[in-house]
């Protein structure tokens, strides 16, 4: 399978170039478009119990979606949720990675995507404790809300990063997970909640956008939540006018 990106890095589309035959799976609802003759199949990947434990666990869809070429080969693009990049994790039997809750649409045939726990910083930092873990020979491709980080730790470097920040990360790599500023009053001040401390040698993705962050301020702004209502509200007020 070649990766070809186009769009980036505000609202990047991948797409997935197939030889005659290859097949690629696709998280649901991330297929943009298709050429003529690729053939679709959707079931639940590893049987029903792994399909529940993905979409109720790792924030995926019950059933995944194979998407085969003809003979002639063909293309399928994809897409994530929310305005922002897309890249791909080359992933080796030496190499898995972990993706975060919601940021996974699609792996080529050699890779294995199967729902992980990821510790309890992704359930404090609102992502959900479970994620994905990619193992195999191959490419999975993942989305992020803004623009991509890539943070590649030398041999002993530390390195802290809000949880909500992070998309994926070398399963290999060492990491710990604490408050901010180690008490619960001063995170309270500080605004940030808990972190990671990753320990390299690793690779860790990041976004620079935060999806917990933008539906705390989303919620807020919806008329009966936020008490500054109006024209004279800002942008929450502003906003609750628009969705009115």
């Amino acid at each position: 399978m070649q990766i070809q990106l186009r769009h980036n890095p505000s609202f990047t589309v991948a797409r997935c170039v197939l030889a005659g035959g290859e097949p690629v799976r696709v998280e649901g609802g991330a297929m943009i478009a298709h050429s003529g003759g690729v053939e679709l199949q959707a079931k639940a990947e590893g049987g029903i119990l792994k399909g529940l434990k993905r979409a109720a666990l790792g924030g995926g869809s019950f059933f995944v979606t194979t998407y085969t070429a003809p003979p002639s080969g063909g293309w399928v693009d994809v897409a994530g949720v929310l305005p922002g990049d897309v890249t791909y994790l080359p992933v080796t039997p030496e190499r898995p990675f972990f993706i975060t809750r919601g940021s996974w649409i699609a792996n080529s045939h050699g890779v294995e995507i199967d729902t992980q726990w990821g510790g309890m910083a992704n359930m404090f930092g609102g992502e959900g404790g479970f994620g994905f873990r990619a193992t195999g020979q191959g490419e999975a491709l993942v989305n992020v809300y803004g623009a991509i980080d890539y943070l590649d730790l030398r041999p002993g470097e530390v390195v802290t990063v809000d949880t909500g920040h992070v998309v994926a990360y070398d399963l290999g790599i060492q990491f710990r997970m604490r408050r901010a500023a180690g008490r619960t009053i001063q995170s309270m001040k500080t605004g940030e909640g808990w972190v990671f401390d990753f320990t390299g040698p690793g690779r860790v993705l990041l976004q620079t956008r935060n999806p917990e962050a933008f539906a705390q301020w989303v919620a807020s702004a919806i008329p009966g939540n936020n008490p500054r209502e109006g024209l004279g509200g800002g942008a929450g007020g502003l906003l609750g006018n628009m969705i009115r």
